[in-house]
């Protein structure tokens, strides 16, 4: 009875009513309890016995594991599966391993990744969207919650040792500072050992990393040869030789999630050089290539078929010359992208062979955690004018050969990303259709594999690896962690299909939501219904907006979603529609599409007076001051040495958007970057004096300060308006501000500017050579 009303009521309000989550068969607590003292206690000390708490042992013959997750990867995008991307290292564990054609994904980063690592469907776990997109409902609030405990968590006290790598992106925006709140940080979360980027994307060249907690800054620059992805790679690899030298029979569990291919599509010129050509025959002809080998690697089955361009997507032969050049030279970006990614995953996974351990090491290598991205403009994106819209083309082909550097915030035009999600509909964040859920999974493990080299076509979902692992370590899934009943896993051990390629897949029932964009499988019939909202220059994305229509798929006979069958099989329709809405309700998945961010936590709620010292650094600019669209005056405190005393003051934003003040050659300097161009620069009328000193800088809107929303998509409105500059309350400089926006993947420092510059007139960080004292930021 109580679980009946669980279903119907779902997590939230079951848990409410006192009713336990927790699976029949879950047995273990976590924490351990401690054990009885096993030794002897007497007054006289050679009649005691000393006894130590017995230390948690691992099963025998536990498994390494290993979680490779990549990011906005198209079912067809890798070489393994029909692609032009070169990807080695997972066709070497393919064809030592498994293959899964029918595995599935949320359809968006955040929740696969939710879902992924606790078992659980991601609205049960608060990811009902991404972390930057929450809401104040359960299933969105990206708050994770203590029920729904991490694979991470279990194997921790399970006695593995576990590291995170990458790419993370589930904890709330709020909280994601230097100071914290820590608590739903992956080193919260089961990772004893945490490197990578805590957003949904990042600058590869140069990005804002965290170890464990702290914030930490890249080894080197762009322009010495670094970038993330191998910079991953080599921490990974310092983990396992650290890892080896202490514990060498301890096993490990590692979560690798690079980047890769998440725009920015940032990759070296050397990788790129090798696709040069490979995609001038466009998006048709490369879908029918892609298909053809697809059919012939027989990664697919040989009666599916090709779904047709959808009608939002011009034909390849339609466009002019010089787009398809620069459309051309996306893609093999995007291409040299992936196999790039691959490469570094290959130097991991190298690491674990020549220490001995690849026999028994367990690898999960998912391509993508969502299908490839279809919410670009036709044309991508790259060079931008001042106003936020895509440069005119003839300055976009000035540039072609710099795409993928560290000047351009790039990623492929949206037919490309269809075209990688061959032979699927759609793809990343419309998970009504298998081209924004259905991505491969290769599985290896030496050990424990009798086929090699074959695929396996079991209906399977991302829930299903945490379940997998459990049994494959020999560990039962805890009913209580830290005395909190635990919501029941979701998902199926794959294990039962490693020996039989014939054997049915227990899992016959999944739902699927994104965005208002609904999906539901059971026993083999698909449903959907797309949700098409407005938004900037998104071609997927057009008119009539709202719900469309359900569709219905068989696909036991329709691999590929080709036929929709919703008008010769109402019943079954109707059925599968209800269907989702008792899902729905199970797993919080009401209300469809909240409205983002009402009422969300934030340090810089209410607040009008922000304060900062010397030495801070790496404050996000979303729990900062927001001056993008108001009145706001900058004050700082500093002291002039007899010489030098350049630098910047403070700093927020970066290449692509942001504002700094600085010295530079003894004058004060005010500059404001809109979309990576300058868009207002003052400097002061004469130097600065030597000594102690009071700086300041002012912005008056033009009129009242503009209440538009921002739609998303699009450039935020234009608030233009008057900067003035003063030395110790005495105006020194006056100028236009056309517009002040703030970049991605940036921060705000205090006497330095990270990461990338905001002003082309001084190289980062570009470190205050003065005494800093207090600098304020005061909102008007």
């Amino acid at each position: 009875m109580k679980k009946r009303i669980y279903v119907w009521l779902g997590r939230s309000a079951a848990l409410a009513l006192g009713l336990a989550a927790g699976g029949a068969g879950a047995q273990q607590v976590l924490p351990r309890p401690p054990e009885p003292f096993a030794g002897k206690i007497d007054p006289a000390r050679d009649k005691s016995v000393p006894a130590w708490p017995k230390q948690v042992q691992v099963p025998k013959g536990a498994p390494n594991v290993v979680v490779v997750l990549l990011d906005d990867v198209g079912f067809s995008a890798a070489s393994t599966f029909g692609g032009v991307a070169d990807t080695p290292a997972l066709q070497d564990l393919a064809r030592n391993g498994l293959s899964y054609n029918q595995f599935h994904v949320t359809s968006l980063c955040s929740p696969t990744r939710a879902a992924l690592l606790t078992g659980r469907n991601h609205h049960e776990v608060g990811f009902g969207t991404v972390a930057d997109s929450s809401s104040g409902f359960p299933g969105y609030n990206s708050v994770w919650a203590k029920d729904t405990v991490s694979v991470a968590e279990v194997l921790r006290q399970n006695g593995y040792s576990t590291s995170a790598f990458g790419k993370w992106h589930n904890t709330p925006q709020w909280e994601i500072t230097p100071a914290g709140p820590f608590e739903h940080w992956p080193t919260s979360l089961g990772f004893e050992f945490f490197y990578g980027f805590m957003g949904g994307a990042d600058n590869q060249w140069e990005p804002r990393l965290y170890r464990n907690t702290t914030p930490v800054e890249p080894k080197a620059t762009p322009e010495q040869g670094y970038h993330l992805t191998a910079d991953l790679a080599d921490e990974a690899t310092r983990w396992l030789r650290t890892h080896d030298a202490v514990y060498p029979d301890k096993p490990f569990f590692v979560w690798f999630a690079p980047g890769g291919t998440h725009w920015p599509h940032h990759v070296p010129q050397d990788w790129i050089a090798k696709y040069k050509g490979k995609f001038d025959q466009g998006w048709d002809k490369l879908r029918e290539e892609t298909f053809a080998r697809q059919k012939k690697l027989g990664v697919i089955p040989a009666n599916a078929e090709l779904t047709p361009r959808p009608p939002e997507l011009p034909a390849w032969d339609s466009l002019p010359a010089e787009q398809r050049r620069l459309l051309a030279r996306e893609a093999e970006i995007s291409a040299a992208y992936l196999a790039y990614t691959d490469f570094q995953v290959g130097r991991l996974l190298a690491e674990i062979r020549a220490q001995g351990k690849s026999d028994n090491t367990v690898v999960f290598y998912i391509v993508g955690d969502n299908g490839a991205e279809v919410s670009s403009p036709l044309l991508g994106r790259d060079a931008t004018g001042p106003d936020g819209q895509a440069a005119s083309l003839a300055e976009r082909l000035k540039d072609i050969d710099a795409l993928g550097s560290a000047r351009f915030d790039n990623l492929y035009g949206s037919a490309w990303g269809w075209a990688d999600n061959t032979p699927f509909q759609y793809g990343k964040g419309i998970p009504s259709y298998l081209g924004g859920t259905r991505n491969p999974l290769v599985v290896s493990w030496p050990k424990g594999l009798r086929d090699k080299g074959v695929v396996r076509s079991q209906f399977s979902h991302v829930t299903d690896i945490a379940p997998t692992i459990y049994e494959l370590a020999g560990i039962t899934f805890p009913d209580k962690v830290e005395g909190i009943q635990q919501v029941p896993l979701e998902g199926r051990s794959l294990v039962y299909s490693f020996d039989n390629a014939r054997a049915e897949s227990p899992r016959t029932l999944q739902y699927f939501e994104m965005g208002g964009s609904r999906g539901i499988y059971k026993d083999g019939w698909w449903a959907g219904s797309r949700n098409v909202t407005p938004r900037g220059n998104a071609v997927l994305n057009q008119a009539p907006f709202g719900q469309r229509q359900w569709q219905l798929y068989n696909l036991n006979a329709d691999y590929s979603q080709a036929h929709d069958v919703a008008a010769a099989n109402p019943d079954k329709l109707a059925e599968l529609v209800a269907t989702f809405d008792k899902e729905a309700w199970r797993n919080d998945v009401y209300p469809l599409t909240p409205e983002v961010g009402v009422g969300r936590p934030s340090p810089a709620a209410g607040r009008t007076l922000f304060t900062y010292r010397a030495g801070v650094t790496r404050i996000p600019s979303r729990v900062g001051p927001d001056v993008t669209r108001r009145a706001h005056r900058i004050t700082a405190d500093i002291e002039l040495p007899a010489r030098g005393g350049d630098g910047v003051l403070i700093a927020d934003g970066g290449r692509w958007g942001g504002f700094s003040l600085f010295v530079k050659d003894g004058r004060l300097v005010y500059e404001a970057n809109a979309h990576g161009h300058r868009s207002g620069h003052i400097v002061s009328s004469r130097p600065l004096p030597k000594g102690k000193l009071q700086v300041a800088f002012s912005f008056t809107p033009d009129g009242a300060a503009s209440s538009a929303p921002v739609v998303q998509g699009q450039p935020p409105v234009a608030v233009p308006g008057v900067g003035r500059l003063f030395v110790n309350g005495e105006q020194v400089g006056e100028g236009r501000i056309a517009k002040i926006v703030y970049g991605p993947y940036e921060s705000l420092d205090i006497g330095a500017d990270l990461g990338s510059p905001v002003s082309s007139d001084y190289k980062v960080p570009f470190s205050f050579t003065g005494i800093l004292g207090k600098v304020e930021v005061e909102l008007r």
